[in-house]
């Protein structure tokens, strides 16, 4: 089973000609491909997978589930 993470895009930069982001997930940082979403800005919050953001995400939806996924414990 593969898991979706929604983060907030912080930073957006070119890296070799690809359009890549500075996404955080509840306190980590990490470097993440955007070339699905070229919709994607600043502020904005996505679901990454592997590496690659794979969609634009409504902040309310995000919040609810990252709220959701502490309950669990799984991004603890």
């Amino acid at each position: 089973m593969c898991l979706g993470v929604p983060g907030k895009v912080l930073e957006i930069r070119f890296e070799q000609g690809t359009r890549m982001a500075t996404v955080d997930f509840g306190g980590a940082t990490k470097t993440v491909c955007l070339v699905y979403v070229p919709e994607v800005e600043v502020g904005d919050y996505t679901i990454v997978h592997a590496g690659f953001a794979i969609t634009r995400l409504d902040e309310e939806s995000a919040l609810a589930t990252l709220r959701l996924f502490a309950e669990l414990g799984d991004l603890g």
